[in-house]
């Protein structure tokens, strides 16, 4: 598997339990949900931090940068599947320049 497509998946999988996990604060907090949501939530954190140390990068700060793009798109896939919010055309072109952003971070030649 190429290592973009498996670097896509490991993000993917970070920015769902991220997304998740503060959700699980933010519906008891905010939406009135039983404090027990802070059990699947902090155990989602804590797969999210995992995760991340996966990707194929030298610097953290790399990595958690490129991560940002990712985590702009999924949280607007959340916005639109869960909350049930339909992103507009400014919200996925912001999205589209974040992965664009993401990939240059991640995937540019470096030199020595």
């Amino acid at each position: 598997m190429p290592a973009y497509v498996s670097t896509a998946m490991i993000f993917t999988a970070a920015a769902i339990c991220e997304i998740a996990g503060c959700f699980a604060f933010w519906a008891w907090l905010k939406l009135g949900k039983s404090v027990a949501w802070l059990v699947p939530g902090v155990l989602s954190l804590i797969a999210f931090a995992y995760l991340l140390t996966l990707v194929p990068s030298e610097a953290a700060g790399r990595a958690y940068a490129a991560y940002g793009g990712i985590y702009i798109t999924a949280s607007l896939a959340w916005l639109w599947l869960v909350e049930g919010q339909q992103p507009d055309r400014w919200d996925l072109s912001g999205s589209a320049l974040a992965l664009m952003a993401a990939a240059i971070i991640l995937f540019a030649p470096r030199g020595a």
